[in-house]
């Protein structure tokens, strides 16, 4: 069965662990798109970092930004963002982490919440069970989801993930989920794995991620979406 589109995550999957960019991911995944597959970011990050790397690396699929809180496609939505959840409970819950954290929640908060239209981020100097017992008296925790991306600590609404705003995007589109592959490495990224029919974890993914996965790549980081794509797409 041929590969309709490729949605990939940015973070530990097509950078390593520094966040450098792996030449060998860009190459493969502009190679699918010169045979006419539309590759998708699928990330944690904002979106204008998103909307950077979709328009350096050249992907032309769209973009799933904040864990599925934000989703965008040039010539779609009038060119607008579109938010896929209000910020209630996500702002309910910063206003309670503010008080049980203090001091800690200012030093521990990542510089670009300021960006961010539908979750809050802690960076991983916070542990996350600290983070969990902070808000263990939360009137509204079964809200709300704590995804550890590897890089950082994300408080999401539970209404939506990266697989039901991929999902969103590409049936808007045509796109049978059947016939995606999508790649990722972390906790964040089962979610939008588990909705299509090729799932790729790349080498250094968590093993729970393997355990979904049809697919587990020898290569890491980038190599592994390169290996991925040559594999299932080229």
């Amino acid at each position: 069965m041929a590969i309709e589109a490729i949605a990939v995550d940015i973070d530990g999957t097509i950078t390593d662990n520094e966040r450098k960019i792996c030449i060998s991911a860009i190459e493969a995944l502009r190679k699918a798109e010169s045979k006419g597959i539309p590759t998708t970011i699928v990330t944690g990050n904002v979106v204008n970092y998103a909307y950077a790397a979709e328009v350096l690396i050249g992907c032309s699929g769209g973009l799933v930004a904040e864990n599925g809180g934000i989703v965008f496609k040039e010539g779609e939505n009038d060119n607008e963002v579109e938010t896929m959840v209000e910020r209630d409970f996500v702002s309910s819950a910063e206003k309670h982490l503010k008080e049980r954290l203090g001091d800690k929640f200012d030093k521990h908060a990542s510089h670009d919440n300021m960006y961010r239209l539908t979750e809050t981020v802690f960076y991983k100097t916070l542990d996350k069970k600290e983070l969990e017992e902070a808000l263990n008296d939360f009137k509204y925790l079964n809200q709300l989801e704590i995804y550890d991306s590897g890089f950082a600590l994300h408080i999401t609404d539970k209404r939506v993930n990266k697989g039901t705003s991929l999902r969103y995007l590409y049936e808007r589109n045509g796109i049978n989920m059947e016939n995606v592959m999508a790649i990722g490495d972390s906790q964040n990224d089962e979610d939008f794995l588990k909705e299509v029919g090729y799932k790729i974890a790349v080498g250094n993914a968590d093993d729970k991620l393997k355990e979904i996965s049809t697919y587990v790549c020898e290569k890491n980081f980038g190599d592994g979406v390169a290996e991925a794509i040559e594999k299932f797409a080229l």
